[in-house]
């Protein structure tokens, strides 16, 4: 059993959308997907919120390899880290939405929690 979903895409493929929409989950703190590609997305941000908040050097090295952005670093170690400081996990939050009319597929938004969109 993997302890991961492949998403029906080769590797490569498959870890070029995840950063891209992890980047884009921390631009803008709220992405709308599938549940399947949010569940993935979920964690790996998670990992991210987790280095921003260690804010070592080695941690932010990490983090660059991953993400794509140097605002998107930015906001991981000061805004996000500062955050979530005191929350020890379950940084984000998924919220089913509707059916995609094109092909079924059940969507969520995946948003941080405290995001700016509820305030």
């Amino acid at each position: 059993m993997t302890k991961f979903r492949k998403l029906n895409r080769p590797t490569g493929h498959r870890m070029s959308m995840l950063r891209t929409m992890v980047s884009q989950l921390v631009k803008h703190e709220r992405i709308e997907t599938t549940i399947a590609k949010a569940k993935e997305v979920r964690r790996l941000a998670d990992n991210m919120v987790q280095l921003g908040k260690e804010g070592t050097l080695c941690a932010a090295k990490r983090a660059a390899a991953f993400v794509r952005g140097d605002d998107v670093i930015h906001k991981l170690f000061t805004e996000l880290a500062y955050r979530y400081k005191d929350r020890a996990g379950g940084y984000t939050r998924l919220l089913r939405t509707r059916i995609r009319v094109g092909d079924a597929a059940p969507m969520a938004y995946i948003e941080y929690v405290f995001c700016l969109w509820r305030h």
